[in-house]
């Protein structure tokens, strides 16, 4: 008896949490981004000095600062508008991780460190200074890039658009396919990949290099097979 009020109070959270437990995540991270969007936008189209005078990671730093100026704000304003609503939340999830991986790289990550632990005292939200080098800040930007992944990877829940897309407009005879395992894993290593390449790049590499080869392989070991890689 005990077991199954367990299983009948799990179920009914688990039911619950498809329309409410991604709420609070989108609801914070448009908030925070579109405070910051909008304090660039009201500074103007010119980067101000600060801005320009960041080391952007490639292929950024191909770009004039003017140029990731732009990008960033309107990025962010754009991305919090459609998390709000949850619209292609996927998609403008994706985009701010990338946002807040080159904001991390670019200002927050520590200039150098020599190991695990001493990279770990850049965990902080102030400046954290060591014999003049800098040590790094990047407590406020991780947090938002482990509250973006769950939206990457379960999307935007039941109260949102997309939602509301799928299941008035989206053909209902059309069954909605589902990944393998070894493509379910491909594409979280490349989400992670793409998330650590800047900071930890051979982690990164590593990640990246390790998804699309499983992928090749799947894509190759299915073809043989006459099957798709969804099924």
């Amino acid at each position: 008896m005990i077991f199954r009020l367990y299983d009948q109070i799990t179920a009914g959270l688990t039911a619950s949490g498809q329309w409410l437990a991604l709420l609070g995540l989108r609801g914070l991270l448009a908030y925070e981004f579109w405070t910051a969007g909008y304090g660039k936008l009201s500074a103007g189209s010119e980067a101000p000095r600060w801005f320009a005078n960041q080391d952007f990671v490639f292929p950024f730093g191909l770009l004039s600062a003017n140029t990731n100026w732009f990008m960033v704000t309107w990025g962010e304003l754009l991305a919090a508008v459609a998390v709000a609503l949850g619209l292609f939340t996927r998609f403008f999830a994706f985009s701010l991780l990338v946002i807040t991986v080159v904001a991390i790289a670019a200002v927050h990550w520590p200039a150098s460190w020599d190991s695990l632990g001493q990279l770990w005292e850049g965990y902080s939200v102030s400046r954290v200074m060591d014999d003049g080098e800098f040590r790094g800040n990047f407590r406020i930007p991780l947090l938002f890039l482990a509250m973006i992944l769950p939206l990457i990877f379960f999307g935007g829940g039941k109260l949102s658009v997309d939602h509301l897309v799928a299941t008035r407009w989206r053909p209902q005879a059309q069954a909605t396919p589902s990944a393998t395992n070894v493509g379910a894993l491909a594409l979280a290593g490349f989400v992670l990949g793409v998330m650590t390449i800047y900071l930890l790049p051979l982690l990164g590499v590593a990640l990246l290099v390790g998804s699309l080869t499983a992928l090749a392989y799947e894509v190759y070991k299915r073809s043989q097979a006459g099957t798709s890689l969804v099924s």
